[in-house]
């Protein structure tokens, strides 16, 4: 079953795990195109993410809200750098850790660790839904941040439980960097070279109608999403489809919302007709 995709070409948007997205589908035998919705960077002042660390590791946090791998990765990325890894790592082990889906999950098993607690809603509404069930107050509520997002419902949503929040946001997204991409993208579908567009987050499409429409080719996008078949990982990509106009046509069966379901689901879609792109080079 190491074939299922052979022959089919997929885009993906993906970017904080766009190596092992990339890695799942090849496994499969698919033919990747790569369309980073942005490129990721360390917060260009690396002082408050210093900071951050010290005083979690001075003053552990009673909680820690994980709301992405990524942002676990950077700020290891720091501890390493300031040669404290052990002691953040034991205080990071003494905190009640709750994450914003699977991804900062595995990236806590990467350092020996397990959440206590997962949202089933990977958003940060389902993250402040799953907070509203917990006695916080009193504690510190350690809080890492992602770019491009205004966390002040959820913090407020924290502190409203009588916790005292200490956020930190150790990475940035560069997105003009990546607009290029996604014009190729657009046109590749448009042209009919794609065989599915697999989308893993609502942001994905959200980016990909703005840089459209800000080149003039949101047109073109449509036409191109008219001709590829959209593979959404689960109702909030799906929500966010829909506000613009597009159904897709894979999902993955029942409430397996990961990669691999979807790329399941993908083979299973795709597999009763031949791919488009059989020929391409």
């Amino acid at each position: 079953m190491a074939d299922r995709l052979t022959g089919y070409r997929i885009l993906i948007l993906e970017t904080r795990e766009e190596a092992q997205f990339s890695r799942l589908l090849a496994e499969q035998g698919a033919e990747v195109l790569q369309c980073p919705m942005f490129t990721i960077h360390d917060a260009p002042d690396p002082a408050p993410i210093e900071a951050w660390i010290h005083r979690f590791i001075a003053k552990p946090c009673d909680d820690l809200v994980l709301m992405t791998g990524e942002g676990l990765r950077r700020l290891m990325t720091v501890v390493r750098r300031l040669q404290v890894e052990p002691a953040f790592v034991a205080a990071l082990g003494g905190a009640r850790k709750f994450t914003r889906g699977p991804k900062p999950g595995r990236a806590l098993r990467e350092l020996g660790l397990e959440p206590q607690v997962t949202t089933e809603k990977p958003t940060s509404e389902g993250v402040a839904e799953l907070l509203s069930g917990y006695d916080l107050k009193g504690h510190r509520v350690g809080l890492q941040l992602y770019p491009d997002k205004d966390h002040s419902a959820l913090i407020g949503a924290i502190t409203a439980r009588g916790a005292e929040v200490d956020a930190v946001l150790p990475y940035v997204y560069d997105a003009k960097a990546a607009d290029a991409n996604i014009l190729t993208a657009v046109e590749e579908m448009a042209a009919g070279r794609i065989d599915a567009i697999a989308l893993t987050s609502s942001g994905q499409p959200r980016r990909l109608f703005d840089v459209a429409k800000a080149h003039g080719v949101e047109d073109r996008l449509r036409e191109g999403l008219k001709r590829t078949p959209v593979a959404s990982v689960g109702p909030v990509v799906t929500e966010e489809l829909q506000a613009h106009g597009v159904t897709p046509a894979i999902t993955p069966a029942g409430e397996a919302y990961f990669m691999k379901p979807l790329i399941s689901a993908m083979a299973a879609a795709l597999g009763a007709k031949p791919p488009r792109n059989a020929t391409s080079t």
